[in-house]
């Protein structure tokens, strides 16, 4: 047979069963869309394209604007986040609105303004909450409810927005921030990218935001994003940089604080994580220990951040394999899958020819570019390279049945195993990766690249923290060749190996996070943790830096509790729930234990969790007839991300014609998929 004619017969075969699909397809627009989920609720949630309607009268896009103000104490970074509503409507709305934070932070404060009302939130169960503000809603009363849906993914529900209304809300977060190799990084993500589904993984309440609607590429948000950063160091500050804004620098004279804001603040900026690097130069300020003594029957709190030793160079690097598992998804088409080529191109000249590797290419399904790992040669080096330029973005993100392909090739003893994801994130399946992550530890090394402007840093961080290893965010292929060398140097180097800490007459409890058993990055070792009693004795941190010993102490007794550590409470709550249930397993985030726990934490501390929520609600009843449409708020995608990543099939519109550009799109993703597979065989009949 012709090569020409085996092709087509392949590309009739995969159009069959969609032919038959499109002849009973209805129109297929977001419209049509929502209606099979009022018909349906089963049915599988996936994001979709916003359609305006012809009812002018109703405001759909409510939110008016985003105000970030942070402030940097130290190392500490407390965060006020205030959301503007506002109905320009004739009719009563009721808002919702998904919004992402990052991983680290401690959500315990909200505030509600309407006119001259100020009403501050409470912390209660979810369940309870939710009951609370959908009551509020039916009788008319203005409500807000703040809950999480993913340590990065929030929503905010606003009940009876007026005609005329203008609603701020505030909210109030905490986290750290601390030095990589020198550099201190403060990111704050904007915008919540579209997730792939994934299928018997999460339940159908706990996924209804994955169904947000998003703006269509390339166009304009409505509403304004405005980010402002206070610095104070205590140390003089250098080398001020943002990766993905134009800022404007106002240095004080001291040198040891400076504001940042954007330098075009007309340019919407809610469409990408805000990046912020910068140095401090003077003695290191993360070496050392931070007290909060509570009030009387309250607990005491400490933070113990210790600076590890220089990187070592060991003499004898053992022969490593690496696995790169690269997402080649339809949200990573165009400009996030040529930074991901660009990245592999370079981590790959940095292998040796005692290294072996494999590739495992990713959407709907998996593709390995071999049946076994392969040494490292330029031959094969270059084979890998050609393998990963056949790659078109497009189709679904089934990163768990890609690692499994990955994890499944024979494993040789003698070598270290490193599992490397390269991938936006864009999938709501999480904990099942770091399942996996977590039942392979004794066996393999993972580490995770973030590729895009806005990443699902939840995923990212979650496979490095599960897996014990490092996240690296990609945000252009200009820091992709910078990247790689500091993977490359991370791992052939670790800097504190056998980490052991230990209290010498401080008696202290409840110390957060566990200890990493070999520590790659150049970055402090943070622990948080409660004592009892006066502050007193020693804290003696011991490891190895390659063959030599590694000995640091910190002496208690001068240290003086202060209520302006308060922070610190916060942040041990927050570490102390991540360690539960954020990269936990579902055994024990479904264990009835587990839940009830994090919820006390929540109520004590009043504070996110996934089991508990803010909630406000006026006292006046403001919408008397109870007459209210629902208004979900559409997203914009992140920069540099296409409208692949929502879905080619998801169309908007309702004419006849919808079900026949429906086929063609199929067609013309099948036949792609075709032509991939049929090169990536051909690298793998090559590569044997």
């Amino acid at each position: 047979m012709k090569p020409t004619k085996k092709l087509l017969n392949g590309l009739c075969m995969l159009l069959a069963p969609l032919l038959l699909m499109a002849s009973s397809l209805p129109a297929y627009g977001a419209a049509s869309r929502e209606a099979e989920r009022e018909d349906d609720p089963d049915k599988t949630l996936a994001p979709y394209f916003f359609v305006q309607g012809d009812d002018s009268s109703t405001d759909s896009f409510p939110l008016k604007g985003t105000k970030v103000s942070t402030t940097i104490n130290g190392t500490i970074a407390e965060t006020y986040v205030t959301q503007t509503y506002a109905n320009e409507g004739e009719n009563a709305i009721n808002a919702s609105y998904v919004f992402p934070a990052s991983t680290k932070v401690s959500v315990h404060g909200m505030k509600m303004e309407i006119g001259n009302q100020v009403i501050t939130a409470k912390i209660k169960e979810k369940e309870e909450a939710k009951e609370e503000f959908e009551e509020a809603k039916e009788e008319g009363k203005s409500a807000s409810l703040l809950e999480q849906q993913r340590p990065n993914v929030f929503t905010m529900d606003v009940a009876n927005i007026m005609p005329g209304d203008t609603i701020n809300i505030e909210l109030h977060y905490t986290e750290l921030v601390t030095s990589t190799d020198g550099i201190y990084q403060f990111a704050f993500p904007t915008v919540t990218g579209p997730r792939y589904p994934s299928a018997g993984i999460e339940n159908e309440e706990s996924s209804q935001w994955v169904a947000t609607p998003y703006l269509e590429e390339g166009t304009a948000p409505v509403g304004t994003y405005e980010i402002q950063v206070n610095v104070a160091a205590g140390l003089p500050i250098s080398d001020i940089s943002c990766r993905s804004h134009e800022i404007h620098v106002q240095p004080e004279a001291d040198g040891t604080s400076a504001k940042i804001t954007l330098a075009n603040p007309e340019d919407y900026a809610g469409d990408r994580d805000f990046i912020l690097d910068y140095k401090l130069t003077g003695e290191d300020t993360n070496c050392g220990l931070m007290l909060n003594a509570g009030a009387d029957g309250e607990e005491n709190f400490f933070m113990l951040m210790v600076q590890p030793p220089d990187r070592y160079q060991p003499e004898d690097i053992p022969p490593r394999e690496y696995l790169f598992v690269i997402d080649v998804s339809g949200s990573m088409n165009g400009y996030p899958l040529d930074t991901a080529k660009k990245l592999i191109r370079n981590l790959a000249s940095h292998l040796n020819e005692n290294d072996y590797f494999n590739l495992v290419l990713f959407s709907d399904e998996a593709f390995p570019m071999a049946d076994r790992s392969l040494p490292a040669t330029s031959a094969n080096v270059e084979s890998a390279l050609e393998f990963i330029d056949e790659a078109k973005g497009g189709g679904g993100t089934e990163l768990a049945q890609a690692l499994k392909t990955a994890l499944r090739f024979p494993r040789n003893q003698d070598m270290v195993r490193s599992v490397i994801t390269i991938t936006d994130g864009y999938l709501s399946g999480e904990r099942e990766i770091f399942d996996m992550v977590t039942n392979n530890l004794h066996t393999t090394n993972f580490f995770s690249f973030g590729i895009g402007t806005s990443v699902n840093r939840y995923l990212i961080e979650g496979i490095a923290k599960s897996g014990a290893g490092e996240a690296f965010i990609v945000t252009n292929e200009e820091d992709a060749a910078h990247t790689a060398d500091q993977f490359c140097s991370y791992i052939e180097a670790p800097v504190l190996t056998n980490i052991q800490v230990g209290y010498d007459g401080f008696d202290v409890y409840d110390v957060e996070p566990a200890l990493p058993a070999t520590l790659f990055a150049q970055k402090p070792i943070i622990l948080f943790g409660k004592y009892r009693g006066e502050p007193a004795g020693t804290i003696t941190i011991d490891g190895k830096t390659g063959t030599n010993d590694y000995h640091a102490q910190i002496p208690v007794s001068g240290t003086v509790p202060s209520e302006a550590n308060n922070a610190i409470r916060y942040l041990w709550a927050r570490t102390r729930v991540e360690q539960l249930t954020d990269y936990g397993s579902y055994e024990a985030v479904n264990d009835e234990s587990v839940r009830d726990e994090v919820t006390k934490l929540g109520l004590d501390y009043s504070m996110m969790t996934q089991y508990t929520s803010f909630i406000a609600v006026t006292e006046n009843i403001r919408n008397q007839d109870g007459k209210s449409t629902d208004v979900d708020q559409p997203l914009p995608l992140p920069a540099n991300v296409s409208n692949l990543a929502v879905g080619g099939a998801y169309l908007t519109g309702s004419e006849p014609g919808t079900a026949f550009l429906l086929l063609g799109a199929m067609a013309i993703m099948a036949f792609g998929a075709f032509r991939r597979r049929k090169a990536f065989k051909w690298v793998q009949r090559r590569n044997g």
